[in-house]
């Protein structure tokens, strides 16, 4: 981990220092003064580390990726010094990022980000884009999606959004039926069963790509398929990224409300879309990424949206 890298665990505060009388206790208030003056200012997201250069959190999943380092240094020269905080589990950044433990993140599409604000009562706000992966179809079994049997069985995530684009891509590809038509917060529930070609098995995102054997085919999300090698070219079916029913699945720039208009967190925005960035992104997603270059409002208003359809379904 290098100096501007970071976990969870490190956004602690120290113990605070005992009490022993007398000067030493003079010395341990002027030092908690100061250290907690220190921490305030790194959490406030804008403090400077020097003359004219200003230190920004943001939250992650993939910190140890080639392009993180690219962007730092493109930031560097900007004078914003860029540490990544790592998070393992996707449920923990937005929370940090409410407590201002970071100062912004890049990890969710704008659907996950609804579900976050309307579950938690929270306004986390969209500021950039970045990118759209598409949701796949693979299979060990099969070589194109007319093969797969009547009555044949696909695994799909069981986390609710992700799973809801599962089964709007299995439908795409004629695999089953949802009533209604379907919508960006559809449950197996809503599977016209009659009308369906196979049987929908939900399981851990995670354990979609281990499921393959045992099934006829699998939604795997992006990222789990490139750690477990899955070509993506060979994928049966995917969504298209392009399209504009894929506007939920924008990835995006995240931060408080209030601070939706800093100006140094729009840098950053604009920085990512560097090419020497967006080359590495493109690379690093073995080409299946789509760049995407949406405005603040046009973001602000996908969100609204989807949270108005997420308040709705509750």
């Amino acid at each position: 981990m290098s100096d501007n890298d970071a976990t969870p665990a490190d956004l602690g505060l120290p113990e605070k220092p005992r009490r022993r009388g007398g000067a030493v206790a003079v010395i341990a208030v002027v030092l908690i003064a100061v250290v907690a003056a220190v921490l305030y200012a790194v959490n406030s997201g804008s403090d400077d580390t020097a003359a004219g250069r200003t230190k920004v959190r943001i939250g992650v999943t993939d910190a140890s990726k080639e392009y993180w380092k690219t962007y730092k240094e493109l930031a560097a020269e900007q004078g914003i010094d860029l540490e990544t905080v790592n998070f393992s589990d996707y449920h923990q950044a937005n929370p940090a990022l409410s407590q201002r433990q970071i100062d912004l993140n890049l990890f969710q599409h704008v659907l996950f980000l609804a579900n976050y604000d309307v579950s938690n009562d929270d306004t986390l706000t969209p500021i950039g884009s970045s990118y759209v992966v598409p949701l796949s179809l693979y299979s060990q079994k099969h070589t194109d999606v007319a093969a797969i049997p009547q009555g044949g069985t696909v695994a799909v995530p069981n986390d609710k959004t992700n799973q809801a684009r599962a089964l709007l891509v299995l439908q795409q590809a004629g695999l089953i039926k949802l009533k209604g038509g379907g919508t960006v917060l559809s449950t197996p529930a809503d599977i016209d069963t009659a009308a369906s070609k196979v049987t929908v098995v939900p399981v851990d995102a995670a354990q979609t790509v281990a499921s393959l054997p045992s099934v006829d085919g699998a939604i795997v999300n992006n990222n789990f398929a490139l750690d477990a090698d899955l070509d993506p070219s060979a994928a049966l079916f995917g969504d298209d990224p392009n399209s504009p029913d894929s506007a939920p699945y924008i990835n995006v720039f995240v931060t408080r409300a209030e601070d939706k208009d800093n100006p140094v967190y729009h840098k950053l925005v604009e920085l990512y879309r560097d090419k020497r960035v967006a080359d590495q992104v493109l690379a690093d997603s073995k080409g299946t990424s789509v760049s995407v270059d949406r405005t603040q409002a046009e973001l602000e208003g996908i969100l609204a949206g989807l949270t108005e359809t997420v308040r709705g379904a509750k």
